[in-house]
């Protein structure tokens, strides 16, 4: 492959006074346009014909991975497969034309799809309403926490500012409390990764009355299903508090569990893991909030919109293709996947806490330290293969911490191959470490810097140009 077409940026491949087009001739005249208004000098753009243009970003876009691409096992996150039919619902002129601010009489199609999904939403979770507003998971939280500080307030209880984290939470959840004005008190795990209900009632005895609520994510980010709700449940309550339901690991209790029958009064829901919307790169996504009858009363106005309707829809096109029945068998697959995996690699990787998992488990490492391969080496070796690396170093609680979620989409056989190459990886290790060291040997980037990117990002052609310089 011609590698100034393949590996230079676009900048690179300029050349001054080529262009990739052509424009009709003007029919409306000429208008001044402001002195403030226009610029000092042209636009530093780059000048390449079409063909160019297109070979580059085509050869580009080949190095994006993603769920249609491969295995993704992206602990936490959910890249499940998005079915075609979703982005083909989502395209509909219909709805993909429509502009939010058109009058309430002509989108009563719209209004439907954000009405159905509530309402599969509220069957899904035992919850008794939902609000589409916010925009992403963790917007969903500070949605939650508001509605949570409202009651509050509302009952004249303004002490109540404290919110119980375990200390395996997501990092979001005391982001989140933050911005929404409130403070953290953190609850300790125990050894088999589950809340430590003696440190919670210790937590209660001493804050009870300025308990606002407990945030859980349910199972875990261990991957974890916390057996103690029902008794975390009545002590929080108790104390006068509320139960806040992290939706990010929802996939395994669909058909499974339901967190309205658990005893949560709020939650949210990431839309785009749950519900199959692709959100690699940061988006999109959505985070509607559910919750439990007497207080939908307290929703705040968070956007002016109902929230991204597009992957609503995409989330409501993926409940009515699997239907009552067949949504029942998400969950039970996505655990029967994971633990498969667990099973199969827990004699050569690290198990920390063993035992039944859910969607996801965490590995500390490979089980022979002495190779001196890391987490980030098993990473890196893992795209010479093809595969897309698991999270790595979250959560914290393991120094050496492989998070693995295969979600329940994937077929015996992807999944016996990613086997495979996990175990070949260890071997590696034995064998000749530092090939596993130095990956990933294959992919148009090696190994970078990662403190240099991250303490001096080069962000644009201009700064390439100095530091080249």
């Amino acid at each position: 492959m011609n590698n100034r077409l393949y590996g230079n940026l676009i900048f690179e491949l300029s050349q001054e006074g080529r262009s990739g087009y052509s424009l009709p001739k003007n029919r409306f005249g000429s208008y001044e346009i402001p002195a403030s208004m226009r610029r000092k000098e042209d636009a530093a753009l780059p000048e390449c014909d079409e063909m160019t243009v297109v070979r580059h970003y085509t050869n580009l876009s080949a190095n994006n991975f993603g769920v249609d691409n491969g295995f993704y096992p992206l602990g936490s996150c959910t890249m499940k497969y998005n079915p075609k039919i979703n982005e083909e619902v989502a395209a509909l002129p219909q709805f993909a034309g429509l502009h939010p601010l058109q009058p309430a009489e002509t989108v009563h199609g719209a209004e439907e799809v954000c009405k159905q999904l509530c309402k599969s939403l509220c069957e899904l979770t035992g919850l008794y309403a939902f609000t589409l507003k916010p925009f992403a998971g963790a917007h969903g939280e500070l949605t939650g926490l508001m509605v949570i500080k409202k009651y509050h307030e509302s009952r004249g209880d303004e002490a109540r500012r404290l919110v119980i984290v375990p200390d395996s939470a997501h990092g979001t959840n005391p982001a989140s409390a933050a911005v929404c004005g409130l403070d953290i008190v953190e609850v300790k795990s125990l050894s088999d990764g589950t809340v430590d209900v003696e440190a919670l009632k210790e937590l209660l005895a001493r804050h009870g009355s300025e308990i606002a609520a407990m945030m859980m994510t349910n199972p875990n980010t261990l991957g974890l299903f916390e057996k103690q709700i029902p008794e975390i449940e009545k002590l929080v309550h108790a104390a006068g508090g509320l139960m806040y339901y992290d939706g990010a690991n929802l996939n395994p209790m669909l058909g499974a569990a339901r967190p309205g029958d658990m005893g949560f009064d709020v939650m949210h829901i990431n839309l785009h893991k749950t519900f199959s919307t692709p959100h690699g790169g940061g988006g999109p996504g959505a985070g509607p909030v559910g919750v439990r009858k007497g207080l939908e009363p307290f929703f705040p106005e968070v956007s002016p919109y109902h929230g991204n309707f597009a992957v609503a829809m995409r989330a409501l096109a993926y409940i009515l293709s699997l239907g009552r029945e067949n949504i029942k068998l998400v969950g039970p697959l996505a655990t029967l996947n994971a633990n498969y995996i667990k099973e199969s690699l827990k004699d050569v990787y690290e198990l920390p806490i063993d035992g039944l998992c859910k969607h996801e488990f965490v590995f500390d490492g490979l089980k022979d330290k002495s190779t001196g391969v890391t987490t980030m080496d098993v990473a890196k070796r893992l795209l010479d293969y093809g595969y897309h690396a698991p999270t790595i170093y979250f959560p914290l609680l393991f120094h050496e911490s492989l998070m693995i979620e295969p979600t329940e989409n994937e077929s015996k056989e992807t999944i016996d191959g990613f086997i495979d190459v996990m175990r070949k990886i260890a071997e590696e290790a034995k064998t000749n470490p530092d090939e596993v060291k130095s990956a990933p040997h294959l992919t148009p980037i090696g190994r970078v810097d990662d403190v240099l990117a991250a303490k001096h990002p080069i962000v644009t052609y201009k700064q390439l140009q100095n530091d080249t310089n």
